[in-house]
């Protein structure tokens, strides 16, 4: 017998029923424990839930061990009978005391009940999938969903999850079919009396797609990285304040800063939130040239190493001077500044401020990372850029995966072959690997392989 069936006591094989805690584990006002499977309900009548229970109506029930009948925890049970329910199969919710104890006890008492297993993780939306409740992409925006850390993570993947990239791909994949359809017809019935201008209309609907499709791929790299966060690299010569920096933006304690030169030797990250988008703020070691750097041994050379491989990897640096070098900064950090740069120089508190808003055409910040002075206008300057590189103006949803976005390279790909060919036969081909490469994308052919990794991303419960 397969992993996940059972055999049910009239001898039909079913599904496993399962059952996880779905809310987070610890203490709680309260815990939601998941029961779903073809024995939802005789396990929620075993513990004593009401045998007249209303579909989706809460009720307040005394719950009970079904071996010794022992007082579990008075508490809220709901019924959602297949297929009105998130997997699509019966589902039971019992809503508990968030105590760990009692939600053990809960636990315990399911796992003595025959044909009754806990879950796996992602089983309960891997169930969804399996019925039809949602699609691949409409998983992967409930996972994006579930790790959202900023306001713009949460509106995309919430689209996402209500399907909105499934219903623009599908729309792709309607004038596909529609073009396919006019090709099959001419290959299978090339002896009947069909419109002349039907290889014409199929060319149309895949050049309007092909040219469609070739336009949305222009925002992927924006919406990967939405998902993935904005990357910031502080980078700048020695002691010249990049760690209290980092600890004055991040208004934490997150790296050690002392006077000694070099006290940063790996790169240290931190998560910020800036106007909704997700930022990923990067220190640095610090950069000078080789010949004195030699002196510093194989670790700060390989701190260096790392710190120029940040700074080109990232999407905006921060070049870091000390303001009492201006006008003449340091050549390390001279060699910094390009069109990724905005040039902070730090201790203000010690000098003078210059009045000159650009340096190199670039924008010039002076700050203390000490005082705090200054701060919020470089804050106010980093919240702009990134709302500006990161925003979706459109009303299409972005991509977010770089699955996604191979799967529509594919289906591009494949029209532009299909509209260079002159053998309808050739085109045809072609065509139905567009279509099948949009197909990947909402899980229609071809995913079995991304399934068990996809799903396995997501807690137990859920």
């Amino acid at each position: 017998m397969a992993p996940g069936r059972q055999i049910d006591s009239d001898g039909v094989s079913g599904p496993d029923t399962i059952f996880a805690l779905s809310t987070a584990p610890g203490r709680s006002g309260v815990a939601v424990v998941r029961i779903s499977g073809p024995k939802s309900r005789t396990a929620l009548a075993a513990l004593g839930g009401p045998a007249d229970l209303e579909a989706r109506r809460a009720v307040l029930a005394d719950l009970r061990s079904p071996e010794d009948g022992e007082a579990i925890d008075r508490a809220l049970v709901l019924w959602f009978p297949k297929p009105h329910s998130f997997t699509g199969e019966d589902v039971a919710e019992l809503h508990l005391h968030g105590g760990p104890v009692v939600v053990r006890a809960a636990l315990e008492a399911l796992a003595g009940r025959d044909g009754l297993r806990p879950a796996e993780p992602g089983e309960f939306t891997r169930r969804a999938f399996d019925h039809g409740k949602l699609d691949l992409s409409e998983v992967e925006g409930l996972a994006d969903l579930i790790a959202a850390e900023t306001e713009a993570q949460r509106r995309q993947a919430l689209r996402q999850m209500r399907g909105a990239l499934s219903d623009l791909t599908e729309h792709w994949r309607h004038r596909l079919l529609s073009a396919l359809a006019q090709l099959e017809a001419a290959i299978d019935f090339p002896d009947e009396d069909l419109p002349p201008d039907g290889w014409a209309q199929a060319k149309a609907l895949m050049s309007h797609a092909k040219t469609d499709i070739s336009q949305y791929l222009k925002e992927a790299p924006l919406g990967e990285r939405l998902r993935h966060g904005y990357h910031i690299a502080i980078v700048g010569p020695p002691n010249v304040g990049k760690s209290s920096l980092l600890n004055a933006l991040a208004d934490r304690d997150v790296a050690i800063v002392a006077e000694t030169a070099g006290t940063t030797r790996d790169a240290i990250e931190v998560h910020l939130d800036l106007g909704g988008y997700p930022v990923t703020l990067v220190d640095t070691a610090g950069l000078r040239d080789e010949l004195t750097a030699a002196g510093g041994g194989a670790v700060e050379a390989e701190g260096m190493r790392r710190a120029r491989a940040r700074a080109e990897g990232a999407d905006l640096k921060l070049v870091v001077a000390d303001l009492g070098d201006w006008p003449n900064l340091d050549p390390d950090a001279e060699g910094l500044i390009d069109e990724q740069a905005v040039v902070v120089l730090n201790k203000a508190d010690l000098a003078p401020a210059p009045t000159a808003p650009l340096h190199r055409g670039r924008p010039l910040f002076a700050v203390s990372a000490r005082e705090g002075t200054g701060l919020t206008a470089l804050v106010d300057d980093l919240r702009d850029r990134v709302t500006a590189d990161l925003g979706v103006t459109g009303a299409a949803p972005v991509l977010t995966r770089v699955r996604h976005r191979r799967a529509l390279e594919d289906c591009r790909d494949g029209l532009g072959r299909a509209l260079t060919v002159d053998d309808v036969a050739l085109a045809a081909e072609d065509l139905r690997l567009a279509i099948r490469a949009l197909g990947r994308i909402t899980g229609r052919v071809d995913v079995e392989d991304l399934l068990d990794v996809l799903f396995k991303e997501f807690c137990i419960g859920k």
